[in-house]
């Protein structure tokens, strides 16, 4: 028999923390996380880790064209003859993991390639999708030896919310006369700090440690709460995170942009994250069509973002730390509107 298994791998940023999984329907399904690499990393590693995990002939279809085609069109063929050189005479990239696979797969010779488009539906490699996401936000990787669709949240088929977020296109509503929340979901507003108060732009053990604890209680919620949505600014630091919490649990997530280009004096690394977390966006609605020049017009679309994010939701979650003033007048403002609908984070900042 032949064994059809489905590769992925996911990063946040590109460089980044990073994340990979291998999934066999009613089988085998792993993930496994990187601190710091890239996307065709855990592509490669995704695929590299099938094939070392299941014997016998085998199928590994992967939406990566880096992996299939090195053997679908024989690169690896050119950069043995080249001495691991490719076509332009450039050392090869991530030649530690390709020599090995390729000497594994040419040894074992039952693997099979197959590329399927990624985020098209296809209900396994939405699952691979998903577990190497979650496996990239957490920095944690799991193992099981039957993969079944209740271990991915989100990919049965009378899951409605879930299967929203799949490749779908952000709709971007700029319409503010007429702006009105019908509330048809169960939206939960995520508020806290920014860099420099968790520790920076890029991962931190603060900023991990928030995105553990914020996919752990949105997969709880997500238990009680049917047509669950996130809310998020997309601001650097916690909403950020929420947002990554939310792809990672598989659930909707909402941006509301005070002004369109609220990114553009941001590192580039942070700014192409920022881009691949509206790429996900089930919805997104931009406050004002002009961009602030002047402090106080910068607060004020601000404030109205926030107004705009809490008329969304039914609850929030902030993140912050207690001694902050800012944060805790934000807080009370949240526990004014949503009354006991308020979860506080209080993490360890370094």
């Amino acid at each position: 028999m032949i064994t059809d298994v489905f590769t992925d791998g996911a990063c946040i940023g590109n460089p980044g923390p990073g994340g990979w999984a291998f999934v066999v329907d009613q089988g085998q399904w792993a993930s496994g996380a990187e601190g710091k690499t890239t996307n065709q990393r855990m592509e490669l590693t995704a695929a590299s880790a099938a094939v070392q995990s299941i014997d016998g002939p085998i199928r590994v279809h992967s939406d990566s064209t880096y992996v299939v085609n090195c053997f679908n069109q024989n690169w690896w063929k050119g950069w043995h003859k080249r001495g691991w050189k490719n076509s332009k005479n450039d050392p090869v990239a991530n030649r530690d993991l390709w020599e090995p696979f390729i000497e594994l797969v040419v040894a074992r010779g039952n693997v099979e390639f197959i590329w399927v488009k990624g985020h098209s539906g296809d209900r396994l490699n939405d699952a691979a999708d998903r577990l190497a996401t979650l496996a990239a936000a957490e920095q944690e990787g799991r193992t099981g030896g039957h993969y079944a669709d209740s271990i991915v949240r989100g990919l049965s088929d009378d899951d409605v919310s879930g299967k929203e977020t799949l490749g779908a296109k952000p709709r971007i509503s700029t319409d503010n006369k007429n702006f009105k929340e019908t509330l048809t979901a169960h939206g939960v507003a995520i508020f806290g700090h920014r860099p420099p108060d968790i520790g920076g732009y890029g991962e931190t053990s603060t900023s991990l440690g928030i995105r553990r604890k914020l996919i752990t209680i949105l997969r709880a919620k997500a238990e009680m709460e049917t047509k669950l949505e996130i809310v998020t600014g997309l601001s650097l630091g916690v909403e950020m995170l929420g947002a990554e919490a939310a792809a990672a649990s598989g659930l909707p997530y909402v941006v509301i942009l005070a002004f369109d280009g609220v990114d553009e004096k941001w590192p580039d690394s942070t700014r192409a994250r920022f881009r691949e977390l509206l790429d996900g966006a089930r919805q997104i609605i931009l406050v004002s069509n002009e961009t602030p020049v002047t402090a106080t017009e910068y607060a004020k679309v601000m404030g109205r973002r926030d107004d705009r994010i809490i008329a969304r939701s039914k609850e929030a979650i902030i993140v912050r730390n207690a001694e902050d003033k800012t944060m805790k007048e934000l807080h009370g403002k949240l526990d004014r509107t949503f009354d006991d609908g308020v979860w506080a984070i209080e993490p360890t900042f370094k």
